[in-house]
C-alpha cells in the first residue's frame, strides 16, 4: 500500500511551527558551505521560495547554485545554517519531507542496457511510499507527460541527451509532488522540446506544485518564472519577483532628432546627467523626471522630436549589473 505522509507532515509542522516558513516551500537562513581549503561555495544564504511559485534560481557557472540544491535535498552537508522544506527543518525530517519532493540534478543518468520504462520501474521500486499496484499506470502517465510515451521501450543508450533529460524528469513525476527542484531541465532539448517542458512547468505550478528552477537561459526564466533569486560567488545578490529584477535598471528615453546638440543642451538644463549621444539622437536617463515632461521641454526648446520612446531595461542588463557577467540569452 502507498503511504500517505500528508497527515504526518501536518502533525510535525504543528509540533515545530516556525512563523518564518509560513507560505514558503523552501526557507534557508545562514546557509553556508565551506570547503577544507577555506573556500566558500555558498555563504550566508537566505532564500524564501513562496509556495506555488515558479522560482528561478540563477547565477553564472560556479556561483553555488548546484551546491545549494544538493544541500537542500540532503546530498551535501552544509557547514552552517538552517534549511526548511515544506515547513519542516531538514535534515531532521528527511523521511517525512522527501517523498513529497521531486528532483532533477546535475544531468541525466541511467542504465545503458535498460529501456526507459524499466529504469523508471527501478526508481519507483526504490521509493518506500510507492504503491506497486499502480506502478505500471503511473510510469505510463509520467512518460506521456514528458513526451516519451512512444519511447518507453527503447534502451537508454539509444536516447538522445534531450530524451534522457525528459526521462529523468519523468522519474521526478512518478508521484504527486509538492516541491519540484530542477537543475537545467531543458538542457539538450530542441526548441520544441523546450517549449513543451516550459508548458509542463506552468501546468505543474497551476496544480499547486512549487517549482524551483535553476537555469542559464533568460528566455526560460522570463517565460515561466514568477520569482527569482540571483547568486554570485556563493552569495545572494537579489531576491524577489521578475518585475523586481527588471526594475533595478529602470528605463531610459530614446530620442530621435536631427537637432542632437540642442537636445543634449536642453537635457543638461533639465538636470539630466546620464545623456548618451548616438548618430540619430540620444538616450537619456530621466531620473525622477516624468517622461512626458522631458518630451515637452525638448519641444519647447525647439528640438524637432521625430521619435520619443521609453526603453525598458532587459533582464540581461539587470544580470550583468548584478554579477558583472553575461548569461545565455538563446532560446
Amino acid at each position: 500500500m502507498i503511504m500517505d505522509d500528508s497527515v504526518g507532515i501536518a502533525d510535525e509542522v504543528a509540533e515545530e511551527h516556525d512563523a518564518r516558513v509560513d507560505g514558503h516551500a523552501v526557507v534557508t537562513r545562514g546557509l553556508t558551505k565551506r570547503f577544507r581549503g577555506g573556500q566558500y561555495a555558498v555563504r550566508d544564504l537566505a532564500l524564501d521560495v513562496p509556495a506555488g511559485s515558479v522560482f528561478g534560481f540563477l547565477g553564472p557557472n560556479g556561483s553555488g547554485k548546484t551546491t545549494t540544491i544538493r544541500m537542500l535535498l540532503g546530498l551535501a552537508a552544509p557547514t552552517a545554517g538552517e534549511i526548511h522544506l515544506l515547513g519542516l527543518p531538514m535534515p531532521k525530517h528527511t523521511a517525512a519531507v522527501l517523498p513529497h519532493v521531486g528532483a532533477l540534478i546535475e544531468g541525466p543518468a541511467g542504465y545503458p542496457w535498460l529501456p526507459g520504462r524499466d529504469i523508471l520501474a527501478r526508481m519507483d521500486a526504490a521509493d518506500p511510499t510507492a504503491d506497486p499496484a499502480t506502478r505500471r499506470q503511473r510510469i505510463g502517465a509520467a512518460l506521456d507527460r514528458v513526451g516519451l510515451g512512444a519511447s518507453g521501450r527503447k534502451r537508454y543508450r539509444a536516447y538522445s541527451l534531450g530524451m534522457r533529460q525528459r526521462l529523468c524528469l519523468a522519474g521526478a513525476l512518478l508521484q504527486p509532488r509538492r516541491l519540484l527542484v530542477l537543475d537545467e531541465p531543458t538542457n539538450g532539448l530542441d526548441p520544441q522540446g523546450t517549449r513543451e517542458i516550459r508548458s509542463l512547468i506552468r501546468e505543474l505550478a497551476t496544480e499547486g506544485t512549487t517549482v524551483m528552477l535553476s537555469s542559464h537561459l533568460l528566455a526560460e526564466v522570463e517565460q515561466v518564472c514568477s520569482h527569482v533569486a540571483v547568486l554570485n560567488h556563493g552569495q545572494l545578490v537579489l531576491q524577489g519577483t521578475i518585475d523586481d529584477l527588471r526594475a533595478r535598471s529602470g528605463e531610459t528615453l530614446a530620442v530621435r532628432t536631427p537637432d542632437v546638440d540642442l537636445a543634449v543642451k536642453t537635457a543638461a538644463e533639465l538636470g539630466l546627467v546620464e545623456v548618451h549621444r548616438d548618430p540619430d539622437g540620444l538616450h537619456v536617463d530621466p531620473g525622477d523626471a516624468a517622461a512626458e515632461d522631458v518630451c515637452a521641454a525638448l519641444v519647447r526648446a525647439g528640438v524637432r522630436v521625430q521619435e520619443f520612446t521609453r526603453v525598458r531595461s532587459s533582464l540581461e542588463d539587470s544580470f550583468v549589473e548584478l554579477t558583472g557577467e553575461g548569461f545565455d540569452v538563446r532560446e
